[in-house]
């Protein structure tokens, strides 16, 4: 009897617990939470029976330790931030469980061993972006004899009927705090052949905006996301590689209005004297996030695009996959949450019926079986198109 514990259900987290609750291939799926309320208002009614709801304070280890010696869990899945995810993988590998998350790897790199030795997998970077973006690039290099360049393009927009009824477009379907750290991370990509890197305060600079369309949205603003050159190592790719760039998408006009917020210093670390130790960009997240949320009815969108090219059979090919998906109103889970949540689920059943055997710290880019992904996306309604 396959049995699941998902350690935070937050926005993301719900989605995770949604989806196990509702489709065979476990058995029994443990909600913890420090808030119960929350968690059971994430549960549908109909797969109520096969949810069990508790709550555990995460920052403290003997409390997860209690939950998983309670339940006895054959994969924990991590939904916490990502702080979290080094102490909760260990816990989770000393209580002799499988471990999900869709953080970076980061620290996790060091469990390799121990996991190894245990005969247990660690599975991080199974969301949307990191998650689904590393299965369907790994997908595209492999169409292709010589790669010379690799773009992976992600970001959560509210769709265009409810993105104009405030200044910046935007809506949040994770944490604003979040987003707000990710504005203030530094990029890393291969321009020409050669390493470029950007200052966190320069990401939006006009020199580093440029547009793509993309099927049923049309033009999206696009701007340097994170470290893309660590990437290639992971993918395999050779010396004939100029490009390679990881980007967020957002409706135009995003990079204009942020870049002199930030030269400004609106999200700077720093306390901001007079505000209890609260720093600029903490007061900037909760005096927009309340703003900033999608009505009842309100639909947010993902997209992400995957596009590799460089040569097959001797001759110039590209290989581009996209991912579109609406919120349900059916359900209430935004495309952020399914996105995200849906994977992380997936990944749990592919480690306990066998499609993934591998053991160790693992890598969706190596380990996850694409088509299988695929398939298991589209069977949620999360299509994939390629071209």
């Amino acid at each position: 009897m396959p049995s699941v514990v998902v350690l935070g259900v937050g926005l993301q987290g719900r989605a995770t617990v949604h989806d196990l609750a509702t489709r065979p291939g476990v058995d029994r799926v443990v909600a913890v939470d420090l808030d119960p309320a929350q968690v059971r208002a994430a549960i549908p009614e109909a797969a109520r029976e096969r949810v069990t709801v508790d709550s555990a304070d995460a920052t403290q280890e003997s409390a997860i330790r209690r939950v998983l010696a309670d339940h006895r869990p054959d994969v924990v899945i991590g939904m916490l931030p990502p702080a979290f995810g080094p102490a909760m993988a260990r816990l989770a590998l000393e209580a002799g469980a499988h471990y999900v998350c869709t953080s970076y790897t980061g620290e996790l790199i060091h469990l390799d061993a121990m996991a190894r030795e245990r005969g247990l997998a660690v599975l991080p970077e199974l969301g949307m972006d990191p998650g689904i973006d590393l299965v369907l690039a790994q997908l595209a290099v492999s169409e292709l004899d010589e790669v010379v360049g690799l773009e992976v393009f992600g970001g959560g927009l509210p769709e265009p009927a409810c993105a104009g009824d405030n200044p910046l477009h935007y809506k949040v379907t994770w944490t604003f705090q979040g987003v707000l750290n990710a504005y203030v991370r530094p990029a890393r990509l291969l321009h020409e052949g050669r390493e470029q890197a950007i200052e966190p305060t320069e990401i939006f600079h006009p020199d580093h905006t440029r547009y793509e369309e993309v099927p049923g949205l049309g033009r999206l603003e696009v701007y340097p996301n994170g470290d893309a050159v660590a990437f290639i190592e992971r993918f395999e790719l050779g010396p004939a590689l100029q490009e390679m760039g990881r980007y967020s998408l957002r409706w135009p006009g995003h990079c204009a209005l942020w870049y002199p917020l930030v030269q400004l210093g609106l999200l700077n670390d720093e306390p901001v004297e007079g505000c209890g130790g609260l720093t600029a960009r903490e007061l900037l997240a909760r005096q927009l996030e309340p703003q900033l949320q999608l009505g009842e009815r309100e639909r947010d969108v993902i997209a992400l695009r995957v596009r590799a090219w460089g040569r097959r059979d001797g001759q110039p090919a590209e290989s581009v996959y996209d991912v579109v998906d609406y919120r349900d109103l059916d359900t209430g889970l935004y495309a952020m949450n399914r996105t995200v949540g849906y994977p992380a689920a997936i990944g749990a059943r592919m480690l306990l019926d066998g499609t993934i055997p591998a053991r160790g710290v693992l890598s969706p880019a190596r380990n996850v079986p694409p088509g299988a992904f695929i398939e298991a996306l589209q069977a949620r309604g999360i299509g994939v198109t390629r071209r």
